[in-house]
């Protein structure tokens, strides 16, 4: 039995704990927030569980096994290293930390005292994104040439990360998770409206030696909530619309081919458009998933799906990205 304490119970704390509450190896001792009205709709809903307003007694709690941190991302870093320094295994939030160098240190000392760490990308856990998984794997679209994602919404404006930090994470998870391969280097472009130098609107396009390509539109300035991601290959497409209830993922039997011709300067293209295909997806919880994978990888000193490798990685693109958006889109190389 783990015994786990969860730090911040705002936005996303009271769907952690109710997930964890809910595994049948885990015991949730204690939940820390600063704000009393947010520890009294704790005690309501979960009267057996600590609530504390100081994460320190969390992390101090020598009876405690595991952290999970839900806070803001500049905060996880010194949460997480206390934890980790005082032998607790360790579940963060996206994204892992505000920069590679502190990914990096906490990957040091986890390993130093043998320790979890794992980041919550918990769209790595959804039956759609794992079914997407399976049809590249099985090579069904064939060699993948692209993929483009949009995520816009009228958001929350943040008043400590750009929409890039917010946002993408999401799509770079899975674009990591779904593309192996290591990218070479990225540009990105960005707007501020608030004046105040965090940009509301961005672009970011990822580079790749084989010649792939990936794009993200990420905003909080939209009218319209839109996720979808189009992933092409040189056989199939897919359609992931995350918004769509019941027809999440459409795999299209399109597709084009280039054909070489004596004047070079006329190009001949070959198109295929056939049936459209929607297949059956698993309707479970991601968030019940990624408490399990935790938790196993816990007891069974396993790597879980969601890896501190994953969470270095997109927080590399993240540093990056805000690099280039600093300096007027130029590309940076990504080591």
């Amino acid at each position: 039995m783990i015994k786990v304490g969860i730090i911040g119970y705002g936005y996303w704390g009271p769907n952690l704990v109710r997930n964890f509450f809910s595994q049948k190896d885990c015991n949730i001792k204690a939940v820390a927030d600063s704000r009393p009205n947010r520890l009294e709709l704790l005690r309501k809903s979960y009267p057996t569980i600590n609530a504390v307003l100081n994460a320190e007694d969390i992390i101090n709690d020598a009876d405690i096994d595991a952290v999970i941190i839900a806070t803001p991302v500049f905060t996880h870093f010194e949460l997480a290293k206390k934890a980790l320094s005082n032998g607790k295994h360790v579940l963060l939030e996206k994204p892992m930390a505000s920069s590679v160098k502190e990914c990096e240190i906490l990957i040091e000392l986890a390993l130093q005292k043998n320790l979890q760490l794992m980041v919550d990308h918990t769209f790595l856990y959804t039956g759609a994104v794992e079914k997407i998984k399976e049809i590249i794997d099985a090579d069904i679209l064939g060699n993948i040439k692209y993929l483009d994602s949009t995520r816009i919404n009228l958001g929350l404006f943040q008043p400590d990360i750009n929409v890039l930090w917010d946002l993408a994470p999401h799509d770079l998870s899975i674009l990591r998770y779904l593309h192996e391969e290591k990218p070479y280097s990225i540009n990105a472009t960005g707007i501020s409206h608030t004046n105040n130098g965090i940009e509301n609107i961005a672009f970011m396009t990822i580079n790749y030696p084989s010649g792939f390509i990936a794009h993200l539109n990420c905003s909080w300035s939209s009218p319209v909530k839109v996720r979808m991601m189009l992933i092409g290959g040189d056989k199939k497409m897919i359609l992931y619309n995350d918004v769509e209830p019941t027809e999440k993922i459409k795999i299209y039997d399109t597709a084009y081919q280039v054909k070489t011709d004596d004047d070079k300067n006329q190009i001949l293209v070959d198109y295929r458009v056939g049936d459209i295909y929607v297949p059956k997806i698993n309707s479970k919880e991601a968030l019940a998933s990624v408490a399990n994978d935790f938790i196993t990888g816990v007891l069974e000193s396993k790597m879980p799906r969601s890896s501190y490798h994953i969470g270095l990685d997109i927080v590399k693109l993240l540093e990056a990205s805000e690099q280039s958006i600093k300096n007027k889109g130029i590309e940076i190389k990504i080591n």
